[in-house]
C-alpha cells in the first residue's frame, strides 16, 4: 500500500515561493560542493518507511492549503547544526500540482493515506471552478470561493 507525508511550509507564501527556496537551497548545495539534494530535516523518523517509498509523496500544505507534492525518495539519519539527533526526509526536486485542498493546521508532518489525497492537475494549472490554481486560493482566503 502506497502511503504519503503531509508538510506544512512554513513561511512559504506560494507554490512559486516554494520553488524558489527549494531552488536557492540546491544552488547553495553546488556552490559548497556538496551534492545537491533536497530534505527536510524532521525529530522522527517514520515508521511506516517501506509504505512511503512505495510511490508516496510529501504533499505540502502552503497557507492551509495542500497544492503541490513532491516524491518521496528516502530517509536518513543524521545531526541537526546543534548536534541533536534527527531525520532527513529526502525527496525529489520535481513538483506536481495538485488540486487544491483545505486542511486544518498541525504541527510536524502527518501520514496522508492515498485515498485522501487530492487529485494532481493537468499541465493548464486549472483548479476548481477552471480558476487559475493561484487566483482560486486568493478567493479561497478572501472567503469568496
Amino acid at each position: 500500500m502506497t502511503l504519503n507525508l503531509m508538510k506544512l511550509g512554513v513561511g512559504i507564501e506560494s507554490v512559486q515561493h516554494l520553488l524558489e527556496v527549494q531552488s536557492r537551497r540546491l544552488e547553495g548545495m553546488t556552490t559548497q560542493g556538496v551534492a545537491p539534494q533536497l530534505k527536510h530535516l524532521t525529530r522522527h523518523m517514520p515508521r511506516r518507511q517501506k509504505e512511503l517509498l512505495n510511490g508516496g509523496s510529501i504533499y505540502w500544505v502552503i497557507k492551509g492549503v495542500i497544492l503541490v507534492r513532491q516524491k518521496l525518495i528516502g530517509f536518513k539519519p543524521t545531526k541537526r547544526q546543534n548536534g541533536e539527533a534527527a531525520c532527513a526526509i529526502l525527496y525529489e526536486p520535481e513538483h506536481t500540482r495538485t488540486e487544491p485542498k483545505k486542511i486544518r493546521g498541525f504541527q510536524g508532518w502527518r501520514y496522508l493515506p492515498r485515498d485522501k489525497t487530492p487529485p494532481d492537475l493537468d499541465n493548464s494549472s486549472q483548479g476548481e471552478n477552471g480558476l487559475p490554481v493561484e487566483m482560486a486560493q486568493e478567493l479561497r482566503s478572501l472567503g469568496l470561493l
